[in-house]
């Protein structure tokens, strides 16, 4: 038998009431669609059509000795040199005060929404939370209560789609009250959990993403320190944690939507979509991930052993990307540790040096972002051709939409991260970021403000006097190496009570 989105009570009201019986009937008939099933290339190619795009330029190849490689001569980085003013409203005015922020901030946050991240739907339904199993554990000889949580979305609108959101979270058993949470993006490296209720159909949700440029080794097993090369070395992230008495939270990516395209009609994206497919402004993964660690939030509120105004969001690489977004968007997160993010993450987007818009306006990552962010990539359109150049905002705004709350930039060498995640093209929009959290009452990197000129520090030399902070380490493509310093940082600013200076969100 099978299984529609159904809307009973429209079906009713369309039968029994004759007063506009003909467009009710066809709103309910919109409502008894079957959800959609596409492959990855079937959406991406739907998606042009609605778009008007009949070429999309190739992304370019993270192997240096192919034909098409990305580009790493500096000399040719910066075709756009000149970044969208963030200080600046759109009538022209200069922002002086913390009032007038919020007024740039909101067009921003527009911005992004409309052009690069997609909207989050006014329907989202209600999540409730469920502890599945509670235990005691230890760690190191550190003992803890360990919770499995389940938050369930209500689907009631489409029973045929669920989504459960998987979270465990981890408290120190003799803390003496609540404690601070550091909240991280898990799941697999890069590909979620596998199938699952909230992904693509069987056998598509657990695959990595076609077309993607290798993106190096995953992180070691609970994220922890690492030596040179990658190799394992010192206490884990978990135990840093715990005996630091912060809790730690691991929410998995994979069950809020899938990490490919097929998976768009599915998961929390196809959920409030009634399983159709988007629409060019609809949001993509990286803003449905964001929701849920703000629903998984939602809960670390609730529970007696958390301090919930001190909350750090975490993710690398492409949940680093996401761990962005979720601490620009969400006010309530304290902290954010972003690491290794690249190309629609903390790098610029106007950067001509390594992964470029064209890799995440492909089939391989365009599931990431809005539908909209595909014109950026379009060679011929029926609004012509667009570029990076031409998206009307760019990563040091993202990083902006942080201030004044604790923001730390992440990298690490040197294998794993290569140049093609272009630490450099972060560290600019970083500095481009600078005067957003100043005039939030906020210190900055202490650089200057001229992004084209200001270099990044050597490697294993960090900046971390101020709430916005940048560390490049070795040991691969993980921010493990950081814990302890991301944890020395956010405990001093914790404990001064500049989480949030005046202006804040």
């Amino acid at each position: 038998m099978r299984r529609y989105c159904l809307a009973h009570l429209l079906l009713a009201v369309a039968l029994f009431l004759p007063a506009g019986r003909s467009l009710i009937a066809q709103e309910a008939k919109a409502a008894v669609l079957e959800p959609v099933t596409f492959t990855t290339q079937q959406d991406h190619r739907n998606m042009q059509e609605q778009l008007g795009i009949t070429k999309l330029r190739p992304g370019p190849s993270g192997n240096e000795s192919a034909p098409n490689h990305a580009n790493y001569d500096e000399s040719l980085a910066n075709p756009f040199p000149n970044l969208p003013e963030v200080l600046m409203l759109r009538d022209g005015k200069r922002v002086t005060t913390p009032e007038m922020w919020k007024e740039r901030r909101a067009e921003i946050v527009e911005d992004f929404s409309r052009e690069v991240l997609g909207r989050v739907p006014p329907n989202v339904p209600k999540v409730t939370w469920t502890v599945l199993e509670q235990t005691e554990i230890a760690d190191a000889e550190i003992p803890a209560i360990q919770k499995r949580l389940q938050g369930k979305v209500d689907n009631s609108a489409c029973p045929s789609i669920e989504v459960n959101i998987a979270m465990t979270l981890v408290t120190p058993k003799d803390a003496g009250g609540p404690v601070p949470v550091f909240m991280m993006f898990g799941g697999g490296f890069g590909f979620g959990p596998g199938p699952g209720k909230a992904g693509a159909p069987p056998g598509k949700a657990g695959a990595p993403p076609a077309g993607g440029a290798a993106k190096g080794p995953p992180p070691a097993p609970g994220g922890g320190r690492r030596g040179g090369f990658g190799l394992p070395a010192g206490p884990s992230r978990n135990q840093q944690l715990l005996a630091a008495k912060w809790g730690y939270a691991t929410i998995s990516p994979g069950s809020i939507q899938a990490d490919n395209g097929a998976g768009l009609t599915r998961g929390i994206i196809g959920l409030t979509n009634l399983g159709q497919p988007r629409k060019p402004e609809d949001w993509g993964s990286l803003r449905a991930w964001a929701w849920g660690a703000s629903r998984g939030l939602d809960y670390l509120e609730t529970d007696p052993a958390v301090d919930a105004k001190r909350v750090s969001i975490e993710g690398v690489s492409r949940y680093g990307k996401a761990a962005l977004v979720a601490m620009a968007f969400e006010p309530r997160f304290a902290a954010v540790l972003v690491g290794s993010s690249g190309e629609g993450g903390a790098k610029l987007h106007r950067r001509n040096f390594g992964e470029a818009v064209e890799n995440l306006t492909g089939s391989g990552e365009y599931h990431w972002m809005a539908g909209n962010f595909l014109k950026y990539g379009a060679d011929e359109a029926k609004f012509g051709s667009k570029n990076a150049g031409d998206i009307p905002v760019d990563s040091h705004e993202l990083i902006a939409l942080c201030a004044p709350r604790l923001t730390f930039i992440s990298y690490g060498v040197p294998t794993g991260d290569p140049k093609w995640l272009d630490q450099q093209g972060s560290f600019m929009a970083a500095i481009a970021a600078q005067p957003v959290f100043r005039l939030l009452g906020a210190k900055d990197l202490g650089r200057s403000d001229d992004y084209m000129k200001e270099k990044m520090p050597p490697v294993n030399e960090g900046l971390l006097e101020g709430e916005l902070a940048w560390r490049q380490h070795d040991g691969g493509h993980t921010d493990g190496p950081n814990t302890e310093h991301f944890l020395a940082w956010a405990n001093k600013k914790l404990a001064s009570g500049t989480v949030a200076p005046k202006g804040s969100n």
